[in-house]
């Protein structure tokens, strides 16, 4: 987790080639906003802020998640960026943006990006596939006057941003200089965004993270499965019925050691290690 760092993620777009909004999408027992910014949260230690369209009806989100409008709809990631920047204030100094349609995010991703931004660059761009991906990318939260007076002057390219910051473009070579990123998403698949049905029937379809589970106390005891065994799960919830756990008011799991969580919708991704025990134990 990085320290000074919040989220943002833009859920306002018109999703006009996936034919339905994006943000609902159907995610293994969740929706794709969820999934994201589930992720997202787990990836920086500030607010994480949804910012919207006007009058959008949204997934239901974990409550700390906060929620605003942009001014106007369907005017482009620049308005959604000058909302989220707006929203975070004085509360942390780098935002990372995401999209809401990148469900194979990794939190390795969000971290080398963000701690990427120190005191001589403003942005942290990731060049990934050929592209630039301005909503995969962290900003420093201090360039929201810029973004509100581009966005007044009706310039609404990320570029138009660019070319008053100091960017930091971020090579695939670069980004998988960090070990942690190369060894749990090396083909970069944090950046693969669904814009087409297509797109999410193949990314729906995909094998679910290996994530490594651990039973405790009577748990451990309990069924026939190992104690410590690895199973595919896109959540909690597949992680514990994978591993024989009945998910309710006495279990809870913790997170690579350090989350306490009984939320079934928490996304998992490669790499997590689940610990289960009883509440009261």
């Amino acid at each position: 987790m990085v320290d000074g760092a919040a989220g943002i993620v833009l859920a306002g777009g018109r999703s006009s080639r996936m034919g339905s909004p994006k943000a609902a999408l159907y995610w293994h027992g969740s929706t794709l906003l969820r999934r994201v910014t589930g992720i997202v949260a787990r990836s920086v230690d500030g607010p994480v802020v949804v910012v919207s369209a006007p009058g959008q009806a949204l997934p239901a989100l974990d409550g700390a998640v906060e929620i605003v409008a942009d001014e106007r709809e369907g005017r482009g990631p620049l308005q959604g960026l000058a909302a989220g920047l707006a929203a975070i204030g004085d509360r942390a100094e780098v935002a990372y943006v995401s999209s809401t349609d990148v469900p194979l995010l990794h939190p390795a991703f969000v971290q080398r990006v963000v701690s990427a931004v120190d005191d001589g660059f403003d942005v942290a761009l990731p060049d990934v596939g050929g592209y630039r991906q301005p909503l995969s990318a962290a900003y420093r939260v201090a360039l929201a006057n810029t973004v509100q007076e581009l966005v007044a002057a009706d310039r609404m390219r990320p570029a138009f941003l660019f070319e008053r910051s100091w960017v930091l473009h971020l090579g695939e070579a670069d980004l998988l200089k960090d070990g942690t990123l190369n060894r749990l998403d090396p083909e970069l698949a944090s950046v693969s965004n669904l814009n087409e049905p297509a797109d999410y029937e193949r990314a729906h379809a995909l094998p679910a993270p290996e994530t490594v589970v651990e039973r405790f106390g009577s748990l451990a005891t309990a069924g026939s499965g190992a104690r410590r065994q690895s199973v595919r799960a896109w959540s909690l919830a597949e992680a514990a019925a994978a591993a024989g756990v009945t998910l309710d008011e006495h279990v809870v799991a913790a997170l690579n050691g350090d989350e306490i969580t009984r939320d079934p919708e928490l996304p998992l991704v490669a790499g997590d290690t689940l610990a289960f025990m009883v509440a009261d134990a």
